[in-house]
This record gives structure tokens, C-alpha cells and sequence, in this order.
């Protein structure tokens, strides 16, 4: 089965300089594009639950492996039972 690529809209926005000059700046001091910057804005903008805020999902899925690795299976057992204790 073929994948479905999603399209990405074109968009042309018209913004006062002051504001495309702190857009570009930040995104440089970021080491990211201008683009990605705004949508990170919008992003946080309107996520009303704050789970899904993670900016760089590489870093975050490292800090997680790290974590487990530093943890003991007690622990993680402990966890489990925890979360099926709340599950049911």
C-alpha cells in the first residue's frame, strides 16, 4: 500500500517589519527556519492540554531512553500495577 503524503499549503503572510525582524532573529538565535518558528508560536498558542509541547522530539525521546535505562525493573513493575490499579 502506498503512503499518503500530506500536502503542505502555501501560505503568504504579511507581517510589520519589527515583527519579521524579531520572527528571523529568534529563529537564528534557534538554529531553526523562520517557518518553524511560527508554527511552534501556534502551536503552543492553541494546545489547550500542553501534551503535545515538545519542541525537539529527538532530545525528548533520548531523555526518555536515558531514564529507563537508569531505572529498575522494580520500579517499572511497581508502575504497571499503579496504572492498572487506576485503569480499572
Amino acid at each position: 500500500m502506498a503512503k499518503n503524503k500530506l500536502k503542505k499549503e502555501s501560505w503568504t503572510l504579511n507581517v510589520d517589519r519589527r515583527i519579521k525582524g524579531a520572527v528571523i532573529k529568534e529563529a537564528k538565535r534557534r538554529g531553526i527556519y523562520p517557518v518553524q518558528l511560527i508554527e511552534s508560536m501556534v502551536r503552543e498558542k492553541f494546545n489547550p492540554f500542553g501534551h503535545t509541547d515538545i519542541k525537539d522530539e529527538a532530545a525528548y525521546v533520548r531523555r526518555l531512553r536515558d531514564r529507563d535505562r537508569h531505572a529498575n525493573d522494580k520500579k517499572f513493575l511497581e508502575e504497571i500495577r499503579r496504572w492498572e490499579k487506576i485503569n480499572s
